[in-house]
This record gives C-alpha cells, sequence and structure tokens, in this order.
C-alpha cells in the first residue's frame, strides 16, 4: 500500500509496552473505542498518523484493499492518504498518534 505501512503485533498488546513505543518517537498518544459495527466514512488527515490496536479488531479501507488489525497491529498512515475504517464485532481499542512534522 502506498502512503500506509502495516506491522503485525505479536496478538499480546500490552497497552504500556505501546504506550512506551509511542514515546520513544516522541508521540503523544490517545486512546480511543468504538461500538462493533461503527464505521468512518472515507478521509484523509493533514498530519501521519500512528495507530495501535490494542483490543478486538478494525478493517481500514487504502487503495480499494482492506488491511484488518487486531491487537498489537500497527498501522502508519501518510497524511493525505484517503481511508475509511469499520469496527469489528468484538468493538476496537486503539492508541493513535499525529506524528508532528519534521522542524514543525
Amino acid at each position: 500500500m502506498i502512503g500506509a505501512h502495516v506491522t503485525r503485533g505479536s496478538g499480546n498488546a500490552r497497552e504500556s509496552v505501546i504506550v512506551d513505543a509511542f514515546a520513544a518517537e516522541g508521540l503523544r498518544p490517545i486512546r480511543w473505542s468504538n461500538a462493533p459495527g461503527d464505521t468512518y466514512a472515507t478521509h484523509e488527515h493533514g498530519y501521519d498518523k500512528v495507530l495501535y490496536c490494542l483490543r478486538g479488531s478494525i478493517a481500514f479501507r487504502l487503495d480499494g484493499g482492506a488491511v484488518e488489525l487486531g491487537p498489537g497491529d500497527r498501522l502508519d498512515i501518510d497524511a493525505g492518504k484517503p481511508h475509511a475504517a469499520v469496527v469489528g464485532e468484538d468493538g476496537v481499542e486503539c492508541i493513535e498518534a499525529a506524528r508532528p512534522e519534521i522542524g514543525g
């Protein structure tokens, strides 16, 4: 996928480890959750987005394809990259952050 990259985790998403990983990259994460079946229409951001799935699942649609994230999986999406998402049947809990611009 151009403009997005998935890193598969071990399936064991300890929140403290993920928060430490964000801190090591200079990122300030926020935690959020959604109910089963919640959707996000196609949209884009003016910043690079870094997202880890803690629990449950969420499927992102990018470039006409889909990628499903489960516990421990990470998705990096470049600024301006259109994407949509649908939350899995068990809901989802994630941690995400905006990557600051270099020199910004």
